[in-house]
């Protein structure tokens, strides 16, 4: 199943204050990049828009009611607790949907910097 295109111009509208954004595919679904690649939202197949999260930010994903994203495999419900839905609230409002995506940024950074520094890289020609 894929990711409504009208609900995936509504998020990125939501987030549009970041700057430029990109999309890319993600599970089912379709991760928002900002800044290049940092991966900080994705909108699940069943619509749910999860935002990056981390140590840092997970008291306040949690308080406000976010969920992790979770999925199914042979061995059972596995659970991403890096992932966590956007706040109800926060997709009608887009100061605090702003207000999400801004505090996910640094988890997202992290990662793609991450991701960076695992990726082999190919030896210079000369």
């Amino acid at each position: 199943m894929a990711v409504d295109p009208d609900l995936l111009a509504y998020v990125r509208e939501l987030f549009e204050g970041l700057g430029p954004l990109r999309t890319g595919r993600m599970f089912s679904g379709a991760a928002l990049y900002a800044e290049g690649d940092a991966m900080f939202a994705m909108i699940a197949a069943s619509g749910t828009v999860y935002m990056k999260s981390d140590a840092t930010t997970e008291a306040a994903y949690l308080a406000a009611g976010a969920r992790p994203f979770t999925y199914t495999r042979k061995e059972g419900v596995r659970e991403v607790r890096a992932l966590l839905s956007l706040p109800d609230s926060a997709l009608d409002d887009p100061e605090e949907a702003l207000f999400w995506a801004r505090l996910s940024l640094p988890p997202a950074r992290a990662a793609a910097l991450e991701k960076r520094r695992r990726k082999p890289r190919r030896p210079a020609r000369g």
